[in-house]
């Protein structure tokens, strides 16, 4: 039988090999994960994200979130297999805080600036008329903050 080391290093040294083999086994949970297929309702609003000029879908955190992106930023992450869906938009901050004030659905983002990011949960309160309205505000204020080039290249689109 090996003897077993002791003492403050090697405490170290079984923690942070502990920490490697669970963070392995998380990163083969998110690349074997099945996502489920894409509810049928949510197809043209993915449709719509994707059809803004410039407009880039990823995954970066996992099946379970695609981004949209325009010129390298994000202007929209949709949480597809929440239930309800969720789409978090950027959003003028006094326009969010009317926007909350208003409807039920829609509340800070969870894991962004609450002040600058909200969380449409669809359906209920926030009908598609005023999701597409969010999401064409969110795209606007993200390519206002793009170079005059890209924002050149992005008409020319």
């Amino acid at each position: 039988m090996a003897k077993r080391l002791s003492g403050p290093r090697a405490a170290e040294r079984r923690r942070a090999a502990k920490k490697a083999a669970e963070r392995e086994v998380e990163e083969r949970k998110i690349e074997s994960a099945e996502p489920k297929p894409l509810d049928p309702l949510m197809e043209p609003l993915r449709d719509y994200l994707l059809a803004k000029p410039g407009c880039e879908e990823g995954y970066p955190f996992g099946p379970q979130v695609m981004v949209f992106k325009v010129g390298g930023k994000i202007f929209g992450f949709l949480a597809w297999e929440e239930v309800p869906v969720t789409l978090s938009l950027k959003c003028d901050p006094e326009r969010s805080l009317e926007l909350r004030e208003v409807h039920v659905g829609i509340n800070g983002a969870y894991h962004l600036n609450k002040k600058h990011w909200h969380s449409v949960a669809l359906g209920g309160s926030v009908d598609r008329a005023l999701a597409v309205e969010l999401i064409d505000h969110s795209y606007e204020l993200i390519v206002g903050t793009l170079s005059g080039k890209v924002r050149d290249r992005l008409r020319g689109l």
